[in-house]
């Protein structure tokens, strides 16, 4: 059987036995007009005025966006809501890049994700959680930090976050109060966000939204300085827009949470030898470090014991940025590496990536076929596939020839989870 996972920006074609199980939704078709319903979620938004009428012509107006790794259809998105502000100056406008901890984007970048226009006159900040000269403590965390977000951000007048809502392998769901949660946070709030205790909490899983301690997190945190307006969009498997929830911070995002737990999340009965997922093609799948939220998807559904094996393109390497790659140096097995970072003595940048990473190779063996090095993917604790295929066929010495295989591939788009 022929089926074809998200891949890069070409994807990827393979053959599967013809008993596989594949987990996916049936395709959703994307709105007949994006623009029309963008501008329709704009002007008759969920629980505010109008946004036109919520906004004065000497307001300074911050948007905020999430970053390249993100498919939020940004250039659509941005100039609209540019547009239906038509009343406020140019000049008045900034676009904060939520960057998280992940690096700058480039002009070039920019006019791939917001277009040439937006970029010539628009003011564009990269949100640098590293830099204090660009942060501002906004108050103090009951989960143990002091609270920083963006600058320009924090000092506008009127503030738009926008993104996409899927999914999200401990937040429960992206989007809504992420895009700023840590989007446009400081490195130490971001660093008690994802601390071992938060990420490794049971309840800090995909699809959960109840007593979710991160997801606790980021909306006390956007309480602190909230954003006056929401504009999120849910997106099927072509990037194309199936809904938007336009509106209330947090009774707009609740609304979308609900329409993608219904279309993204699949019921399995049991759990199999061998999951093939993808990380959801471009621009997700660019780094091994995104890569992770993959490999958490098939984790779901695969038996202890088994094997994942993820197609995940990382035109972009490990990524390059970070301590994702060096965090590995530290210890010899995914065990080894769960008991350091369980350490409360060890805090280091990118822990929570690697912490979710050995929590499923602990559970099961994980190859990836991607643009890597095998030197690279063995670097990770990982295991190289060059051919998805041939990787099947010497599966079966393990598991016989009536292994049982689900294949996810949408990747962590689509989410299958076993009641147990």
């Amino acid at each position: 059987m022929e089926t074809t996972l998200l891949y890069g920006k070409e994807g990827l074609t393979i053959q599967v036995p013809n008993h596989s199980f594949i987990t996916e939704p049936s395709h959703m078709s994307g709105v007949q007009d994006e623009r029309k319903a963008v501008q329709e979620a704009l002007r008759d938004p969920i629980g505010t005025l109008p946004l036109r009428e919520m906004v004065k012509s000497s307001d300074q107006v911050a948007i905020v966006i999430s970053d390249i790794t993100r498919p939020t259809p940004n250039h659509l998105l941005v100039p609209l809501l540019i547009e239906e502000l038509n009343h406020v100056p140019l000049e008045n406008f900034v676009i904060i890049n939520g960057t998280g901890t992940h690096r700058d984007q480039t002009r070039e970048e920019f006019i791939q994700m917001l277009g040439e226009w937006v970029v010539e006159n628009i003011r564009i900040v990269n949100n640098q959680c590293h830099n204090d000269e660009q942060l501002v403590k906004v108050g103090e965390s009951t989960f143990g930090c002091d609270v920083y977000l963006n600058k320009d951000y924090v000092e506008s007048d009127f503030r738009i976050v926008t993104g996409f809502i899927e999914p999200h392998f401990f937040a429960g769901f992206s989007g809504g109060p992420k895009g700023i949660m840590p989007g446009i946070a400081g490195i130490e709030t971001i660093m008690t966000f994802h601390n071992a205790r938060m990420i490794g909490d049971a309840k800090s899983t995909w699809g959960n939204m109840v007593n979710n301690p991160v997801q606790d997190m980021t909306r006390e945190i956007n309480r602190m300085c909230t954003p006056d307006f929401m504009l999120n969009v849910t997106l099927n498997r072509d990037k194309k827009i199936t809904a938007v929830f336009a509106g209330e911070l947090y009774e707009a995002h609740d609304r979308g949470c609900e329409f993608v737990k219904e279309h993204a999340m699949i019921r399995c009965d049991e759990r199999f030898d061998v999951v093939i997922t993808s990380n959801s093609g471009y621009p997700l799948d660019q780094n091994l470090y995104q890569a992770v939220k993959g490999m958490s998807a098939a984790h779901k559904i695969v038996k202890k014991g088994g094997t994942i094996i993820i197609a995940s393109e990382c035109s972009d390497g490990l990524p390059s940025h970070g301590n994702y790659a060096r965090i590995f140096e530290f210890a010899k097995t995914p065990e080894e590496l769960l008991a350091l970072i369980e350490d409360p003595s060890f805090k280091m940048f990118d822990q929570w990536q690697v912490q979710k990473q050995a929590v499923t190779q602990v559970w099961a063996d994980v190859y990836v076929h991607s643009k890597l090095t095998d030197e690279q993917v063995e670097g990770a604790m990982l295991k190289p596939s060059h051919n998805i295929e041939k990787t099947l066929e010497e599966l079966k010495d393990k598991y016989g020839e009536n292994m049982s295989v689900a294949v996810l591939p949408l990747g962590p788009l689509t989410i299958p989870y076993v009641e147990e």
